[in-house]
This record gives C-alpha cells, structure tokens and sequence, in this order.
C-alpha cells in the first residue's frame, strides 16, 4: 500500500478562526489550519486553541508573499 501525504507536509488550503462580535466591532483570532481530504469531500482541521465563545470559520487561505 502506498504511503498517503500527510496534512503536514502540505500547505493548508483554509484557515480557522473563532469570531466575536459582528460587522466593523467582529474580533477575529487565527486557530488554525485545514487541508481538504484527497476525496474532496471533507476537511482535517488543526487548531491551536478552543473556543468557549464566538463563532467558528474556516476560510480559503490567502497567499501571502515572502
């Protein structure tokens, strides 16, 4: 059986963030990454943090030039 690539050695494709708040007051904390499973049909997320409150979002990460 062949080895299948692990989300690691991958860059993630989504952030995780917890939102507080709504419109211009929204408070958004990154928590994490996701990378897409190879069906396409779900997400492995990562996060670094929990929680307790606000909303959960994942979205399309953006390219960030170095």
């Amino acid at each position: 059986m062949a080895a299948k690539s692990s989300s690691r050695t991958r860059k993630p494709t989504h952030e995780a963030f917890v939102v507080t708040g709504a419109g211009e007051n929204a408070f958004w904390t990154k928590i994490g990454a996701a990378w897409p499973h190879e069906d396409t049909k779900g997400f492995n997320v990562e996060l670094i943090a929990l929680p307790v409150s606000g909303r959960l979002v994942i979205r399309e990460r953006k390219e960030t030039s170095q």
